[in-house]
């Protein structure tokens, strides 16, 4: 029998704004939050933070000396998880542990580092300890003063969820009472933006008057790529005991990694999908299911091969579907997390959020148990399965 982990506390910073009312009110507008930017001299959709969010991301720089050459993705770690730990009113003395991960890492200080080299064959000093990926959960320990284990990892866009099951790992082993885990993406970028538009999964850029979603995440019938990059950072703070601040509890994780034919795609009907859900719900009836957010990245492929893996797991018992790509952006290695956050949103509000453009979606009666997807490339799947407390 898995025993339930509790999450006492969420905490994020994105497109959709820093604190969770912000980001619920964000998710009740029916309109999505990306914005026009130039990259190589021409125009992309992107979600970006807003002024006000990057004001606070400022502050974080300011706050110590040693944050002045630290990476985005390092900072909005920073910001998320300060937030997180005073609402879980956790203290440095817990020795918790941390697990914040992301899929590219220091994207934007690695490519100005190379640029440098390229232009005078020589980097500053503080290139490579600014662009390890294990900057992430170092700075944030040093930042919150916690002397428990800290871990910083890559697997694609499934990094999140991937730091969630560790975080349950090290509590069901007994080694640690408290995790703090999620993930950070600052990925907005010319060469990051340009490697997606090699891949032919980014959106085109469409003037917003003759097209109002650039993003058409879980539209099954669209006819080309819509996938369009996010920025920012969501962490959780895991406990094993329920108690009066539970947010959620973690009822069922599943994981699976499938073999794959090609480099970037899973399989049409995403094997890796089937059995990290089946593996989430094992011991639960699937018609228990009220909610699953989609990782559903906008892609043709991807959105259709998570579709068919649902139709297999659940037949007749198909839950309300619902994704938040549409809206924020695919954030990479914080999306699980970001998903995780809008999940635990819907059970707190017993609201569902539809996707606008999708036809005929039927809301569910009551929400009390929502499953997460999450999936990179690898063909690396989670499925994590939150209940109401």
């Amino acid at each position: 029998m898995f025993e339930p982990i509790s999450i006492t506390a969420i905490a994020s910073i994105s497109s959709l704004g820093k604190t969770l009312t912000e980001t619920w009110q964000a998710y009740k507008r029916s309109e999505h939050f990306f914005s026009e930017q130039e990259f190589d001299q021409q125009l992309e959709w992107v979600a970006s933070l807003s002024d006000n969010s990057m004001a606070s991301i400022e502050q974080v720089r300011q706050s110590d000396n040693k944050y002045k050459n630290l990476d985005a993705s390092v900072l909005y770690a920073l910001y998320a998880s300060r937030k997180a730990m005073k609402i879980a009113k956790w203290q440095p003395e817990d020795n918790f542990g941390i697990n914040l991960g992301s899929s590219r890492g220091a994207t934007s200080l690695f490519e100005q580092f190379h640029s440098q080299y390229i232009q005078n064959g020589k980097v500053a000093t503080l290139a490579s300890p600014t662009t390890t990926l294990g900057n992430i959960s170092s700075w944030v320990a040093h930042d919150l003063q916690t002397k428990g284990p800290e871990i910083s990892h890559s697997i694609t866009c499934s990094t999140a969820l991937h730091a969630l099951l560790n975080g349950v790992a090290w509590l069901r082993s007994g080694m640690v009472n408290k995790f703090m885990v999620g993930g950070s993406e600052a990925p907005l970028t010319p060469f990051t933006i340009a490697q997606m538009k090699a891949l032919k999964i980014y959106t085109k850029h469409i003037s917003s008057s003759k097209d109002s979603f650039p993003c058409k995440a879980f539209n099954l019938d669209k006819a080309k790529n819509t996938m369009v990059l996010g920025e920012g950072a969501s962490v959780a703070c895991l406990e094993r005991e329920i108690s009066d601040r539970t947010m959620a509890t973690i009822e069922g994780i599943g994981y699976a990694t499938e073999i794959l034919k090609h480099n970037v795609s899973i399989s049409t009907d995403a094997k890796c999908f089937q059995t990290s859900m089946q593996m989430a719900l094992s011991g639960i009836d699937v018609d228990k299911v009220d909610v699953i957010v989609m990782h559903a990245p906008g892609t043709i492929k991807g959105d259709l091969s998570e579709y068919k893996a649902i139709e297999k797991v659940f037949q007749k018992n198909m839950p309300s579907l619902t994704t938040n790509k549409w809206k924020l952006g695919h954030t990479f290695g914080a999306s699980g997390l970001l998903s995780v956050e809008f999940a635990i949103l819907m059970l707190q509000q017993q609201e569902f959020i539809k996707v606008p453009f999708v036809q005929n979606q039927v809301s569910p009666k009551k929400i009390k148990k929502v499953l997460v997807n999450a999936v990179g490339f690898g063909g690396n799947a989670v499925s994590v399965l939150l209940s109401l407390p």
